[in-house]
């Protein structure tokens, strides 16, 4: 009739598996964006990132073997599927259009900062001459 896709992602012990594997690479940086290669919403938020000068962990879930049962157990998790799928300080931030508000409201900075994803404010910064 047709090709099963993989019968692991149906099998409790898998999504239990692939939970517990989201769950620690979000706690195992400050931020951590599951992204896929070719999504250009995907790249939007990395390349802010980028510009704010901020560390991140990208986990490219069109790249990873286990990446569609790790894309299944964010769902689970956090009720979205779609990427990418932001955490900051280990709280999940959203997608997207999520990320670029808090970052228009300037919210983001500071989250950002808190986490110790970038350094703190240019008023600390001491110049040597």
């Amino acid at each position: 009739m047709g090709i099963a896709a993989s019968s692991s992602s149906n099998n409790p012990e898998s999504r239990a598996m692939a939970l517990a594997k989201a769950k620690e690479i979000v706690a195992s940086a400050p931020v951590v964006v599951f992204s896929k290669t070719s999504c250009p919403f995907c790249v939007r938020v990395k390349q802010l990132f980028e510009k704010l000068g901020a560390s991140y962990k990208a986990i490219e879930l069109d790249v990873e073997s286990d990446g569609p049962e790790l894309q299944n157990a964010l769902k689970e998790w956090t009720g979205q599927r779609t990427v990418p799928n932001v955490f900051i300080n280990g709280k999940h931030i959203g997608g997207c259009d999520d990320t670029m508000a808090l970052n228009n409201d300037g919210k983001l900075v500071p989250l950002l900062t808190e986490a110790g994803a970038i350094a703190g404010s240019t008023s600390k910064t001491t110049i040597t001459a």
